[in-house]
């Protein structure tokens, strides 16, 4: 398993020159914002976004000062959307801390992630960075969907695969997809080269996300938030999907019976997690998982040896081996 200090290294002045350069891009004169902000900042997490915009960015041309400006924005998105998410989920913890709701409620919270995402599209109007801007749209537009459509399905509790896979594409594979796309077209204008790293990046976006959906089955709290949490909001993700599949429709109505309960026990929790895996649910996912991951490192072929592109592999790598 690769670590996270070989996969930075080649990017390390980079990714501290970046520190000081995101501070000041979210500072704000008003009191309590400027109060949210460093709390976020206190507690940031392990910037893999920013990573693959720098390791994509190297691999495709010279690096530059747009290639800053694409992490910059790329990183207000995602800290964004997690603000958001916190409120959309009613989840009290982020890292192991409390999250920005859980503080200051639902409304700061929501004002908050709308002034982070305005400061990063802002930013790209600013300096003129319309091909970054436009990634970064279709981000917010695919992510909103991703998780519409999420909501919708929880509520029926009718997913399949098919759908499942547009739902994590959506939601997360497509922030890594653009964190690769804006880092390449900082420095080149080769669409070919854009279009391939962001495929490399929605595959390894996809390997990021079911391998979380793993964790979530877990029976300690390794990411600071409740493990079972997908469950306990009726989230149905690849595990249990396959393992669904695998029985009759008797066993399958007790088992959706558990999920469709508002308040859930441990005992529940522990009966579904018996039965994915009974039925191979998360050897299925795995398989997926490393499938994905397979097909993202693929797409570096055409690339010469290097340090950068060995540290790419080594991203995906760590997303699919990493233990939280």
């Amino acid at each position: 398993m690769s670590s996270k200090d070989q996969i930075t290294a080649p990017i390390q002045q980079e990714l501290i020159n970046f520190e000081p350069f995101f501070q000041k891009a979210t500072k704000s004169d008003l009191p309590l914002l400027s109060t949210i902000i460093n709390y976020i900042l206190r507690r940031k997490g392990k910037q893999m976004r920013p990573i693959l915009v720098f390791l994509a960015a190297k691999l495709n041309g010279d690096f530059n000062e747009r290639s800053y400006h694409a992490a910059l924005t790329i990183e207000l998105l995602h800290t964004a959307t997690l603000v958001h998410d916190d409120v959309v989920d009613d989840s009290s913890q982020r890292r192991g801390f409390f999250s920005i709701n859980a503080v200051w409620r639902n409304k700061i919270a929501v004002l908050v992630g709308d002034y982070i995402l305005a400061k990063g599209l802002l930013w790209s109007i600013d300096h003129r960075d319309y091909d970054i801007l436009g990634h970064i749209s279709t981000a917010v537009k695919d992510m909103s969907e991703g998780e519409i459509l999420q909501i919708e399905k929880a509520r029926k509790l009718d997913i399949t695969e098919a759908v499942y896979f547009e739902i994590i594409r959506k939601k997360t594979a497509s922030l890594l997809a653009t964190s690769a796309a804006v880092g390449t077209c900082s420095v080149t204008t080769d669409e070919e080269a854009i279009a391939r790293m962001r495929q490399f990046g929605e595959y390894a976006g996809m390997a990021f996300q079911i391998k979380d959906d793993l964790f979530d089955y877990q029976k300690s709290n390794l990411l600071g938030k409740p493990t079972g949490n997908d469950l306990h909001e009726k989230k149905i993700t690849l595990p249990l999907i396959y393992a669904l599949n695998q029985v009759g429709r008797s066993e399958k109505s007790r088992i959706l019976k558990i999920v469709r309960k508002r308040v859930k026990s441990t005992s529940d929790l522990n009966i579904v997690r018996d039965f994915v895996e009974q039925n191979n649910g998360f050897k299925h996912a795995e398989g997926v998982m490393l499938d994905y991951a397979a097909k993202a490192i693929s797409l570096l072929d055409s690339y010469p040896d290097s340090p950068i592109k060995s540290a790419l592999i080594g991203y995906v790598d760590y997303i699919s081996s990493r233990v939280s």
